[in-house]
């Protein structure tokens, strides 16, 4: 058995259609563990099931894997009608229903019916043969058959992809993941827009054990069934923490830390030779979230700063969270490094001028900065 694999923005690339295409076949090669061989068709690509493999399986990778439209299970047969006819039939008697539909696409315009042709030649046929009716607009079973070029693909169930496109086929960014809901909803949002995503997590040791980063590593996991390969940095923050603490008015310290943050991100942004910076803000969320602190924090940054979050409600991130399954992961208790900067009355409207002139009271803020990223622990995650 195959599955047909359908895409529908990549298909509207013009002439850089064929490098879309050949990035998701890249990716969906890498599924070894299902598939066994990966090829193009006229507007589709097909996957050859290993015969070991468990379909329901591959549908769940399937289901969220960036630049995919819809998919279906499908027999491969001859471009024959008798042949169609065949594996119409043997597929609708594994089935229980009353009403039917035939639907037909023929990117092979030289094979000898048209769509509609074949639409009511199998039709007639499968309502005579098992008894059954043909209902148009809402019946119990619809019959997909694709007729192409060398062969026809006939399957009786569709399956909504994500969309989007291949992961990797406009480039790597750095994400700032926190042990919260947001940041892998974002990094998910980013896989879905064809973006590699590399993961920095910054923690503070003296708070953080080697159990609770689990949590972090859990969450990355997860979306490496996304992306299928993941890389994880693990960054040393309690020394900086520990002089923003001390310097730095509490109200002001939330702002101060994020800034920070972004420098730390700025260099593994360059390590990396990634393209933009990715955080999970929503504008208003939170204190450190207002336009006003948002733009104060941003001027730390050199680089591209990307929020697909920034309009969403938190009932939509919590959503899409659940979707990708890193919700229950999210929720788990966590001290992470925010919750020591958070002030009872933090400042919701800082102005940089300010920011800048308190950042001045922190000493050898660049050799804090270069031994976090010295200090910083990479993982490797990959899925197949």
């Amino acid at each position: 058995m195959e599955v047909v694999v359908h895409y529908s923005e990549i298909g509207t690339k013009g002439k850089n259609r064929a490098f879309f295409e050949k990035k998701l076949i890249e990716n969906l090669k890498r599924l070894k563990r299902n598939f066994r061989r990966v090829y193009k068709r006229y507007g589709r690509i097909i996957c050859e099931l290993r015969e070991d493999s468990n379909f329901f399986e591959a549908k769940e990778r399937l289901e969220l894997f960036p630049g995919i439209s819809n998919f279906m299970l499908a027999e491969k047969t001859a471009l024959k009608i008798e042949e169609i006819k065949r594996v119409c039939l043997n597929l609708l008697k594994q089935r229980e229903f009353e009403t039917f539909k035939i639907e037909s696409s023929r990117s092979n315009k030289k094979f000898e019916k048209t769509s509609q042709e074949v639409n009511e030649i199998i039709g007639s046929f499968v309502a005579a043969k098992l008894n059954k009716k043909v209902e148009l607009k809402e019946p119990d079973v619809m019959v997909h058959i694709e007729i192409g070029e060398k062969e026809v693909f006939i399957g009786l169930d569709k399956y909504k992809g994500i969309g989007g496109l291949p992961v990797g086929s406009s480039g790597k960014v750095v994400a700032s993941l926190s042990g919260g809901i947001d940041s892998p909803v974002a990094s998910y949002l980013m896989m879905k827009r064809g973006c590699e995503v590399v993961f920095c997590h910054i923690y503070n040791s003296t708070q953080v054990g080697e159990a609770s980063l689990e949590k972090i590593k859990e969450i990355v996991d997860e979306l490496t069934k996304i992306q299928l390969r993941s890389k994880l940095y693990i960054l040393p923050f309690e020394k900086i923490q520990k002089k923003i603490i001390m310097d730095v008015p509490s109200k002001y310290r939330m702002i101060v830390y994020r800034r920070f943050m972004m420098k730390i991100l700025d260099r593994v942004l360059a390590k990396e030779r990634a393209r933009a910076i990715l955080t999970g803000d929503s504008v208003g969320q939170v204190a450190s979230q207002t336009l006003e602190n948002l733009r104060c924090i941003r001027k730390a940054s050199n680089e591209l700063i990307l929020s697909p979050l920034v309009g969403l409600n938190k009932q939509e991130i919590v959503e899409i969270a659940k979707k990708i399954r890193t919700y229950d992961y999210s929720i788990q208790p966590y001290p992470d490094c925010c919750s020591f900067m958070i002030s009872k009355h933090p400042e919701t409207r800082a102005k940089i001028e300010e920011i800048l002139e308190i950042e001045k009271r922190i000493k050898n803020q660049e050799k804090l900065i270069e031994e976090c990223i010295v200090k910083a622990k990479l993982e490797k995650f990959e899925f197949r």
